[in-house]
């Protein structure tokens, strides 16, 4: 028994840092804005909203766990001091003032508190900057259609990929944006409510048929950013992700004049990717 306890210890050894492994060689090769093998965290941040809703779920989670603490400790001193064995004799007070305004007092303020930097994002995601561009994104079955309206009024579709990486992410066009410039997001769906959503940026949306809903973004950092639609929209529905591309100005000016040749036709698909695994 000695000896298979022993070798249990040493496999669940083993296997701890083997999962250790993982998750810091994960972390080491996974890029920016995609999601990392073994991650419990928040995606890394590339935007100001994103930076405060990283910090007010830091922040909430520190309060949750210090109240957990208090009211685990409560309930130990409870069941320690006031047992029958060692307080035989229970006290028979009904009311302490004190303590009744301490336990209406203080939550007030827990929610106060939790409600000034709650208030303070939303008014941050929801009140959109003056913008330096604007993109219409539009969900369709099942794939993003970008329109540059202040570029050359160009669209075009972006599709799922099946041979670019990272897998179900890569797409054939990427939405393009400068880098540290405020982009108006103006997104509508085009047959069913799809959802427009960035974790990277903070960014999530409905695409509603009919309605136009806006959101913004401001890059901070160069490079690909992937997202996905998060509204069940129909059979391909985990097959429709969105990737951005953010580049310095000269790259996304360089971009824009070869876009307009390249989609100056207009002819967008009206149809679901053929390229989708599903098919």
């Amino acid at each position: 028994m000695r000896m298979s306890m022993g070798r249990m210890g040493r496999q669940l050894l083993g296997l701890a840092v083997a999962g250790l492994t993982l998750a810091t060689g994960g972390a080491a090769y996974a890029e920016l804005g995609q999601p990392k093998p073994w991650e419990w965290t928040l995606q890394e941040s590339g935007s100001p909203v994103m930076d405060n809703i990283v910090w007010f779920h830091n922040f909430l989670f520190v309060l949750i766990t210090l109240i957990t603490l208090f009211v685990l400790a409560l309930l130990v001193i409870v069941v320690v001091k006031f047992n029958a064995k060692a307080n035989p004799v229970p006290s028979r007070t009904t009311h302490h003032t004190l303590i009744e305004v301490v336990w209406t007092l203080v939550p007030v303020l827990i929610l106060v508190g939790i409600a000034v930097p709650s208030f303070r994002l939303l008014f941050l995601e929801l009140d959109i900057p003056k913008a330096d561009l604007t993109i219409k994104a539009t969900g369709k079955q099942w794939y993003w259609s970008y329109a540059y309206p202040d570029n050359g009024k160009f669209e075009f579709d972006s599709l799922m990929a099946q041979d670019k990486q990272p897998r179900l992410l890569g797409v054939d066009n990427e939405m393009v944006v400068p880098v540290n410039k405020v982009v108006r997001v103006q997104v509508t769906g085009a047959d069913v409510i799809h959802a427009f959503a960035l974790p990277a940026f903070g960014v999530k949306i409905d695409a509603i048929p009919g309605r136009l809903n806006e959101t913004w973004f401001k890059a901070t950092k160069t490079g690909m950013y992937y997202g996905q639609c998060s509204e069940l929209c129909g059979k391909d529905h985990a097959f429709m992700p969105i990737a951005i591309r953010v580049v310095d100005d000269q790259e996304f000016a360089s971009w824009v004049e070869a876009a307009k040749k390249k989609y100056a036709s207009g002819g967008t698909s009206t149809y679901a990717s053929a390229a989708g695994p599903t098919q």
